[in-house]
């Protein structure tokens, strides 16, 4: 997944999005292009909504 995905899926912004802790870590794809795994970014969004539910 490209950034602008990323960040209409999480609801973060770009900062947030390579600086929270334990969110997954970015791929290169190329010298300018970096990209996120689908399965990672949502077991990572899964993750934060268990840990809502618990609080």
């Amino acid at each position: 997944m490209r950034l602008p995905e990323v960040r209409k899926l999480t609801s973060l912004g770009k900062f947030a999005i390579y600086e929270t802790p334990g969110f997954p870590k970015r791929l290169t794809l190329s010298r300018r292009c970096v990209g996120w795994k689908l399965s990672e970014v949502m077991a990572w969004i899964e993750s934060r909504s268990a840990v809502g539910e618990q609080a």
